[in-house]
């Protein structure tokens, strides 16, 4: 016993830290490729030994004893008692290992004389999965209840992606293929077996994709269907719903009822529920002007649990009843609520810890904290409105209001917003156009702090840039800009104070700073585009206009720039595209038909012409060179009797120009009216003695029919002239004399004019065939105006 425990040798510890020691140790016993020079199984196949079969024990585990080929080569056994090798036992010299788990490929049937099969190769393949049996009906109902869910489930994310008819159509598909599923499943089981669930959310969606639809009948017939069976739980719930479309309906008793309804059916425990259905009803009772009920459902809310919506709505539904004290303790209670954010003070770092900032910056812009800013800037909007609309009320002038509110918001949570308050105050003031106290109002704020300053100082600006006082505009615009450098109204009203004292390449680098501050301020893109126009620079001029045109898809001054360039560029074409896409937008613009008229003139399209400058007429009858226009195509194309009602006009309009009444005349002549003209031209005389050919005309006229008067129109016709003959000597013996030669007089009746717009582009007009046949003074054609745009 001794000598055999001596030839046993234990397992060697392992540290016990190591739990993967062991794993890439080499066992010969799996290298197949050396078997030719194992000796003890070569002779175990040369001979009969490795072919005996096993000999059969009642006892499994039992076994007679014979040598055992070990991973080892051994060729002899060390057997116990029993006849099984030894475990642990040195065979040939090498120890056989000590362990309780068995080795790969070796098993019982293996011990009693199995073939060597590592692999498991002799198993054969795996037997085949157990076909499913479709044609069976639980697993038919099976298939169609998934079918049910996944036609619910693509209703919903097609109406989240938008798209309301598909949503509907999967609804209803859900809610056939239901029916049939609940047909198959009562031939198959007990009705109480019957997924109620599944058809709860089938009719519930179909409601919801009915009511998105503004199919509103079919919506209430489905929710009346799922409310009247008993069998769904809390379906009364639903009646929520009933009661909302009712309100899109404008059925505002029922829409109450419903509400009323719902609330009966709600326990108090869910507190958060019933408090927006009594939202609801307030809201009601506001559409149909019952304020009292309004008022009692809205002080319940914010005595039970306050919130901005309720607060807000109670102070509207007091200032529609008219009473003030109660509107003061209403903006009190709406000041008061909590608004259960944290403080910014949070979202800056205490220290310089990295973990800590890393943190910090990655919850500054969540999504937590954009709800935050969304609930914050919601109590602001709804506090500046509130003020706003009681401050003129509750006291006896709306400045003592303002003072008022701008106290009690002091006093509260929202310091910040009694500055804006003030700034609204002169707001009001300028609406009231009490520009001094406007003024008075936003010098105040010269002392605060820079945000405000700026704000303040940029509306200062603002006003003495509209009454055209631009040294005090300029003053206060660097006010502005130096409180607040990134301000793009201060930068962009600095840049109008410029533009307005001629020097445009500065205005530009103002509006540029504007622009490279908030890419999104209009203003400044529009003015730059104005600046590059007055520049000659009419390729940026059109790009700034365009990138214009691409954020404000229907504005008309962007469009008419965009025209207006064209025309300079000398491209009627694409100037006369723009503006047909600029009385799309406004098509009574007179303005804009009239320039499109002129165009088309200009291209020698003269039916064209004739239509945009007749519709302009219409929407605007006073426009003098429309007038003038129109009465010379009729003189053109031959019809004067038509042409006479748009000089009449023209007359009416201008009474002491006689080159109107004149053309009236002339027309009756033209036309062979010859009595009419010369009663016509009689009646000119008398209004203007000293006009030449009125007298011209009359001499002719009375030689043509032979009447007596003209020796009298004769001979004052030859005194004018004489008076004019001296009147051009003396003007011409003037010019000759030691005085030098004067310029000629800007402005003359005989001279050409063009409108000048102090803001935009001077335009000499070509006169049109149609006015030289008048033989008058032209006058050009007004543009509409280029105004710069202050903030």
């Amino acid at each position: 016993m001794v000598q055999m425990m001596q030839n046993v040798h234990l397992a060697p510890e392992t540290d016990e830290d190591d739990l993967y020691s062991g794993y890439n140790d080499y066992n010969p016993t799996y290298d197949t490729e050396e078997l030719e020079n194992d000796t003890a199984f070569q002779q175990a196949v040369r001979t009969n030994h490795g072919r005996r079969p096993p000999i059969t024990a009642k006892i499994p585990s039992t076994a007679v004893t014979r040598p055992v080929a070990t991973g080892y080569g051994s060729k002899t056994s060390l057997t116990s008692s029993m006849g099984r090798p030894v475990t642990g036992a040195i065979q040939d010299g090498v120890t056989r290992p000590m362990t309780a788990v068995r080795a790969a490929g070796f098993t019982k049937a293996a011990l009693r004389g199995s073939a060597f099969d590592p692999l498991g190769q002799s198993r054969g393949p795996a037997p085949p999965l157990e076909v499913k049996n479709e044609d069976s009906p639980e697993e038919k109902i099976r298939q169609l209840e998934k079918k049910v869910n996944e036609l619910v489930e693509e209703s919903c994310i097609a109406n989240t992606c938008g798209d309301l008819k598909l949503a509907l159509e999967k609804a209803k598909d859900a809610g056939r293929k239901e029916r049939v599923l609940v047909r198959q499943r009562e031939q198959v089981t007990t009705p109480e077996n019957i997924n109620l669930d599944l058809t709860y959310s089938v009719l519930f969606n179909l409601a919801s994709q009915y009511s998105a639809n503004e199919m509103y009948a079919e919506a209430l017939n489905t929710y009346q269907v799922i409310v009247k069976n008993k069998m769904f739980i809390n379906a009364g719930r639903l009646k929520v719903n009933m009661g909302n479309i009712y309100l899109k309906q404008r059925n505002y008793s029922k829409a109450i009822k419903f509400y009323r309804m719902a609330l009966d059916q709600i326990p108090s425990v869910h507190k958060e529920m019933r408090i927006k259905i009594m939202q609801n009803i307030g809201v009601t009772f506001i559409k149909t002007g019952q304020y009292s009920d309004a008022i009692n459902s809205f002080e319940h809310i914010m005595s039970m649990a306050p919130n901005l919506k309720a607060g807000f709505n109670l102070i509207l539904s007091y200032f529609a009843v008219g009473d003030r004290e109660k509107m003061k303790k209403a903006f009190q209670k709406l000041i008061a609520v909590p608004l259960e954010i944290d403080e910014d003070d949070k979202y800056i770092s205490p220290s310089d810890d990295p973990h800590t900032n890393l943190v910090i910056e990655a919850i500054k812009n969540d999504h937590l904290r954009q709800m935050e800013r969304e609930r914050k800037a919601m109590a602001e909007k709804y506090i500046m409105t509130a003020a706003k609309l009681i401050a003129p009320v509750i006291e006896t002038s709306f400045a003592v209001g303002y003072d008022w509110c701008v106290e009690v918001v002091k006093a509260s949570q929202y310091v910040e917003l009694a500055n804006d308050l003030e700034i609204n105050k002169a707001i009001t003031y300028l609406r009231q156009k009490d520009f001094n106290q406007a003024i008075e109002t936003l010098k105040m704020f010269e002392k605060k702090d820079s945000r405000v300053k700026s704000a303040a100082a940029t509306n200062l600006s603002f006003l003495y840039y509209l009454e055209n006082d631009f040294a005090q505009a300029s003053s206060y615009a660097d006010l502005a800009v130096n409180s607040d450098r990134y301000n793009p109204s201060a930068l962009t009203n600095k840049g109008n104070t410029v533009f307005a004292n001629g020097d445009y390449e500065k205005a530009a680098e103002f509006y540029k700073e504007a622009l490279r501050n908030d890419s999104s301020c209009t203003e400044a893109l529009y003015n730059i585009g104005l600046t590059y126009k007055k520049l000659n620079r009419l390729d940026e001029a059109l790009d700034c206009f365009l990138k214009l045109h691409a954020i404000l898809r229907n504005s008309a001054q962007v469009l008419y720039q965009i025209a207006n360039v064209y025309e300079l560029m000398e491209d009627p074409n694409q100037a006369i595209e723009w503006l047909m896409q600029l009385i799309s937008v406004v098509p009574t613009d007179s303005r804009a038909l009239s320039k499109l008229g002129e165009l088309y003139d200009s291209e020698g399209d003269k039916s064209q012409a004739f239509q945009y400058y007749y519709e302009s007429y219409r929407y605007f009858p006073s426009n003098i060179e429309v007038i003038e226009w129109l009465g010379a195509y009729y003189i053109d194309t031959q019809f004067c009797e038509k042409a006479i009602q748009y000089f009449e006009r023209a007359a009416l309009i201008q009474p002491t120009q006689v080159k109107w009444q004149l053309m009236v005349a002339s027309c009756f002549r033209r036309s062979g009216n010859y009595q009419k003209a010369l009663d016509t031209y009689k009646d000119i005389h008398r209004k203007f003695p000293e006009n030449v050919e009125c007298l011209r005309f009359l001499v002719r006229l009375c030689t043509d029919i032979g009447l007596k008067e003209v020796q009298e129109y004769a001979t004052k016709l030859k005194r004018l002239e004489k008076i004019k003959e001296i009147k051009e000597q003396r003007i011409k013996s003037g010019r000759e004399g030691p005085g030098g030669s004067r310029g000629k007089r800007e402005g003359s009746a005989g001279s050409d004019a063009s409108y000048v717009d102090p803001l935009g582009p001077q335009v000499e007009r070509p006169k049109t065939a149609a006015k030289k046949r008048l033989e008058e003074d032209d006058f050009a054609d007004e543009e509409l105006g280029d105004d710069l745009l202050p903030e």
